[in-house]
């Protein structure tokens, strides 16, 4: 039960977190692309390769995993936001782009510092 309570305190941090990242990243950068999100989505994805590399089954780094990155990373934003810049746009290509293959590689370096 302490694990549920840790997911959902560590999901509400989590999900904070990305608003207030997430804005920031888009007033400093200021342009007309989904910057924040692809932000967030990044280190996200960083921050879950290095937990599955070490141990992902003990009890804090699922809270962290499950909880903190499950709130903190966002896919329904991301497929907004894509929508939103345009299904013809060149923006939208580099934005699948940039958060598949840039995601994938930052999961493998993360996995692969810890395991």
């Amino acid at each position: 039960m302490m694990v549920v309570v840790g997911v959902w305190i560590a999901g509400a941090a989590g999900a904070v977190s990305r608003y207030l990242i997430s804005g920031w990243v888009h007033q400093f950068v200021r342009v007309d692309f989904p910057s924040g999100t692809l932000a967030v989505n990044l280190a996200g994805s960083l921050g879950l390769g290095l937990i599955a590399g070490s141990d992902p089954f003990e009890s804090t780094l699922v809270v962290l995993a499950v909880g903190f990155l499950g709130g903190f990373t966002t896919f329904s934003t991301l497929m907004i936001e894509t929508i939103r810049l345009g299904l013809n746009s060149p923006l939208t290509l580099l934005n699948l782009t940039a958060t598949v293959v840039g995601g994938l590689a930052l999961a493998a370096v993360g996995y692969t510092l810890t395991s």
